[in-house]
């Protein structure tokens, strides 16, 4: 019996373990940033409504990356090697039959919530069906668009559920369009690092488009979009000196240190400063709770 137990215990680590590898790289990314943003523009909640919210996230996290996933096998043996599909953990095809499943999943989860909830992840469903399925992931453009209308759907589902409430006010709105622009504009910044795998697979990213042209532009875009968010969210001088520095200093790094292993650090000092730019609207929550 004590044989069985322990089969069945290693059987569910594993299984945990490749769900894990599938949102490994996303955590920094989508998790943190998001959670943050829904924390900030929500009122004070307990512990099990940020659970409850987390949950929802990972899953559609977990959707979206299945779907990717599926498509991107043979970019993933360059760039990702230790995803379940090119380590061997996971086929192709069982993928697929996961991901239509986390799909009925994510929409039962959220009818545990409200109406608005459902229809958020219908959304994001249908996002992810025309990022991957209808191959829009090929060119920039509508790459980014898709990325930002799923990343605002991730943090709507996210907010709704931590704060409680069926609609949003006008500061978690502002706020939720804020986050969508900030995405559209500089979410390219992770296809440096996908260079070789996106080129393989035949995408047409900015830095494939144009290399020089992009790193340029996001030496100019990220310093001018700190100072905008930073004017915009009224911050003080020291904040804002702070905010704009950090925004110029990736910028710079971009533009400057290039290759693989250099890009991977610059996205890294990036995914500091998308997180410091979801921490923007709480100051004006504290002058609104003054």
């Amino acid at each position: 019996m004590s044989g069985i137990a322990t089969a069945a215990l290693r059987s569910a680590l594993r299984h945990f373990e490749t769900a894990w590898l599938f949102t490994r790289s996303d955590y920094k990314t989508v998790i943190f940033p998001v959670m943050i943003f829904a924390t900030v523009v929500s009122p004070p909640n307990n512990l099990l409504a940020l659970s409850r919210s987390t949950c929802w996230l990972w899953f559609h996290l977990l959707q979206s990356n299945l779907a990717n996933q599926t498509y991107s096998a043979p970019e993933d043996v360059v760039n990702k090697p230790w995803r379940p599909v090119p380590s061997g953990r996971i086929s192709v095809k069982g993928c697929r039959a996961l991901r239509w499943g986390v799909v009925i999943f994510c929409l039962g989860l959220s009818s545990c919530f409200s109406f608005n909830v459902v229809m958020t992840s219908v959304l994001f469903s249908v996002l992810v069906i025309a990022h991957d399925d209808f191959g829009l992931s090929h060119y920039a453009i509508f790459k980014n668009l898709c990325n930002a209308g799923g990343y605002a759907t991730f943090e709507l589902g996210a907010t709704l559920i931590l704060s409680g409430k069926s609609l949003l006010d006008r500061t978690s709105i502002i706020a939720l369009c804020c986050s969508a622009f900030v995405i559209l504009m500089t979410i390219h910044m992770q296809d440096f690092v996908d260079a070789d795998g996106d080129r393989m697979l035949g995408r047409r990213t900015l830095p494939i488009v144009a290399p020089e042209g992009a790193r340029i532009y996001m030496l100019c875009v990220l310093p001018l979009l700190s100072l905008a968010l930073a004017s915009f969210w009224s911050l003080g001088p020291i904040s804002s000196v702070l905010f704009v520095s950090l925004g110029l200093a990736v910028g710079l790094r971009c533009f400057l240190f290039r290759g693989k292993i250099r890009d991977q650090s610059t996205f890294l000092l990036y995914n500091m400063w998308l997180i410091g730019s979801h921490l923007l609207p709480a100051n004006a929550r504290s002058h609104m709770s003054v």
